[in-house]
């Protein structure tokens, strides 16, 4: 395993050049990505990589809503992450952000993403450590004071419109459907003005937190080394409790009390795990 280390960029940048550098590796294969949590949060920049993007996540209105303003998936898929259908040996990299934290059997949707991922593929994920004070207090405080509750734009890219088959188009008059820009269960809407247009920006909140146990650092690497996967980076940040506190320093305050209560056995020294797995081209292959 490799030290613990602060990312030289941003997590969603170093998930991007990771990809990048994936795909120059395969300079005549288009890159196919699972965009694991598709309902919530963004994708991969590649570049100008041709790539092929697949979502999938549960299914419930709000990440219905987000999944289908998303302008960069190819296809998608929303159900049970147990079932949803996933080829085996498909995708270049799997991309699961803040997704693992809050699935119920996430050890088991894990399973499927690996079992989709070709030999020598990517495992990039980002998730809220169960077994820190941050963690402790996003289980245990009411709902309001959670991070997770904090809502997030979501800017439609300027210049392109929906992709895929599964791509929703503006709706007709008398559909009964919610005409574009129009309020949808679990999100909220205001109008962008630009100097070309005026544009919806959504506010979607997340799901809810289930912290199953792999949902942590120590449970991660565990899973990594019981699958014979290659922990290839490790970094952790404290994004969470910054963003908890904005102002105040009062999710500072709590997480180092919960430390010392329970003599550092859930650290305050962050709150959110960035991990770049990789599945060997061997699978016969040992981890040393």
């Amino acid at each position: 395993m490799t030290d613990l280390r602060t990312p030289p960029v941003s997590d969603g940048d170093l998930f991007s050049q990771r990809a990048r550098q994936y795909a120059l590796e395969k300079p005549l294969q288009r890159i196919h990505i699972l965009e694991a949590g598709c309902g919530w949060g963004t994708g991969l920049d590649l570049g100008g990589r041709e790539h092929h993007v697949t979502g999938v996540d549960a299914d419930s209105p709000e990440l219905r809503a987000h999944t289908c303003d998303r302008t960069d998936l190819d296809a998608w898929h929303l159900g049970d992450l147990r079932t949803v259908p996933l080829p085996p040996r498909a995708f270049d990299i799997v991309h699961a952000s803040y997704l693992i934290e809050r699935v119920p059997h996430a050890e088991l949707v894990l399973d499927r993403f690996v079992a989709a991922l070709k030999p020598g593929g990517l495992l990039l994920v980002r998730l809220r450590d169960r077994n820190t004070a941050y963690g402790f207090l996003d289980r245990t405080l009411p709902a309001w004071m959670h991070v997770g509750n904090r809502r997030r734009r979501k800017l439609t890219r300027p210049g392109r419109g929906p992709r895929g088959a599964h791509a929703r188009v503006p709706d007709a008059p008398g559909s009964g459907a919610p005409a574009s820009g129009a309020s949808e269960p679990g999100r909220e809407t205001e109008t962008v003005s630009t100097a070309e247009n005026r544009r919806p920006v959504f506010r979607t909140i997340p799901p809810p937190a289930v912290y199953d146990r792999v949902a942590s650092r120590s449970g991660m690497q565990w899973y990594c080394v019981m699958r014979g996967l290659v922990v290839a980076e490790e970094y952790t940040s404290r994004q969470a409790i910054k963003a908890l506190g904005a102002g105040t320093g009062l999710a500072e305050l709590l997480c180092r009390l919960v430390s010392v209560i329970t003599r550092g056995r859930l650290p305050a020294d962050h709150s959110e795990v960035t991990l770049v797995i990789r599945k060997p081209e061997n699978r016969f292959a040992r981890v040393i």
